[in-house]
């Protein structure tokens, strides 16, 4: 029986492994981490992720062929195929912080490998790594080898957060990059035997190990500046009437554009984007590539504008503005169907909102009050390192209320910013919510679910995101 061992049970190793269990049950899968509540949660009903249809696939393979265990050098040891899906954060201090990539947990992670190892192995690159990792990892690994022969591999992860069970069952593409050398070839054919057990020959494509590295970083670049691109034009349509929608809709029209990711929005967040650019921009400027790296420093640019100058909106319209005013922040997460808040727009949002002393009443339906206070209290790139490191005990500020349901969070508010496209949020009673709050009632909707034209017969004032602008909010100026 071919054995699987992945290290880290985060939001890629968990579902990516359960994924593989499910589809091949004559491989044994063990995820293995360092963290004990990590893997109790995932061996109990109450998984440590959210993601739709992921409970399903875990409980129908756990304790067959899919085991999740804290006895980490003895599965590595065992193991054919080792994929390491650690933390790769951005680096907070020396060489390259703010920009490079955080290789430690990766490098001790190899170290490991090369101290228990007694076979032969097969080491997969899961996490997303900065081109040339693989080879500083062969290094190590060989350095330490004691005969032992390893072969790494890039397989890069495309999920999308929401859809990543349906992503991992039907993809795109599978991705593998290895050495072109004959034992390397035979690696990647090796892996690729694993993935055709349900995903069609022609979706998995096979690289060089470094082009199957830079890939990762280039999807999620492409991807960000789309949304960049949407969200400059929200701002220019703001300006001379124009409505992002039809903007969005009419280009996206175009097969060579394509209409996914431009729906302008108050930001792109999550775990990859803002990082991979920052990867991205500090590999180019190492190799002297100053202008292309100025080119991708303009797509985070842009999305910290599309943040800052929803919060001026807020500010300016409410009479410049929101000291001791209540609004109600309805999503946090940083995109539905996920209770993930890494790089959220709802984090820089809030924190906007409370340096003007505004009061904050906050509902997600799927993050946690601790997690929220969490984010409010956190360092820039912290939450990306292992949570003992983190803040222990976030100081609450006495300014952040949490809201079991949005009825509660919007009663007696001056406003309501919607910040995650929850689809609840659609549906809401906004005449029940219209009555209960204080006048007049304004809505910002980062994320346009709202139908404007009904919200506005209701008596709100409402902005949302590149649409035409309320007369209200054309006599308040945004402050510069």
């Amino acid at each position: 029986m071919v054995k699987i061992c992945c290290i880290g049970a985060g939001y890629v190793g968990g579902p990516t492994m359960a994924v593989i269990a499910s589809k091949c049950p004559t491989i044994e899968v063990v995820v293995v981490d360092i963290s004990v509540s990590k893997i109790l949660a995932w061996n109990s009903d109450q998984l440590p992720i959210y993601e739709p249809g992921l409970d399903d696939v875990v409980k129908q393979c756990r304790g067959k062929n899919l085991f999740f265990s804290t006895n980490v050098e003895r599965h590595v040891s065992e193991a054919d195929i080792i994929f390491v899906s650690v933390n790769t954060p951005t680096k907070t201090r020396g060489l390259g912080a703010g920009k490079a990539a955080d290789l430690t947990y990766w490098e001790s992670a190899a170290r490991m490998i090369a101290d228990v190892s007694k076979s032969d192995k097969i080491v997969v690159e899961k996490s997303t790594v900065p081109v040339k990792t693989a080879e500083a990892i062969e290094k190590i690994l060989i350095h330490n080898s004691k005969g032992i022969k390893y072969q790494i591999l890039s397989n890069p992860e495309f999920l999308a957060e929401g859809t990543a069970i349906k992503d991992l069952f039907n993809p795109d593409r599978v991705l593998i990059g290895g050495r072109e050398t004959p034992d390397g070839l035979k690696a990647v054919q090796a892996l690729k035997s694993v993935y055709a057990q349900w995903v069609p020959e022609e979706r998995i494509i096979t690289t060089n190990l470094w082009s199957a590295e830079l890939s990762k970083l280039a999807a999620n670049a492409f991807l960000a500046q789309r949304i960049s691109s949407i969200n400059a034009m929200s701002a220019l349509c703001e300006a001379t009437g124009a409505d992002v929608s039809q903007v969005s809709h009419a280009i996206g029209t175009d097969t060579r554009i394509g209409p996914k990711f431009l729906n302008a929005s108050v930001g792109f967040g999550g775990s990859c984007f803002q990082k991979d650019i920052l990867n991205l921009i500090y590999i180019c400027e190492c190799n002297g590539l100053n202008q292309a790296a100025s080119y991708w420093k303009q797509v985070i640019k842009v999305n910290d504008y599309q943040k800052n100058r929803f919060v001026n909106r807020v500010v300016s319209s409410m009479f410049n503005t929101v000291s001791g005013k209540k609004i109600a922040i309805l999503g946090f997460a940083f995109k539905k169907d996920t209770g993930d808040t890494r790089e959220t727009p709802a984090i820089s949002v809030c924190q906007g909102l409370l340096g003007d002393k505004a009061k904050l009443s906050i509902y997600d339906p799927q993050v946690t009050e601790d997690q929220i206070q969490r984010d409010l209290s956190m360092n820039k790139f912290d939450w990306d390192h292992p949570i003992h490191l983190q803040p222990v005990s976030p100081t609450a500020a006495k300014e952040v209320s949490f809201a079991w349901d949005p009825y509660e969070a919007t009663k007696d508010a001056h406003a309501v910013c919607i910040l995650t496209e929850w689809d609840e949020f659609k549906t809401l009673d906004f005449q029940r919510i219209f009555e209960q709050m204080q006048k007049p009632a304004f809505v910002f909707d980062g994320r346009n679910v709202v139908d404007v034209q009904r919200l506005r017969e209701i008596g709100f004032i409402v902005y949302s995101i590149g649409k035409p602008l309320d007369p209200w909010l054309k006599d308040m100026p945004v402050m510069a």
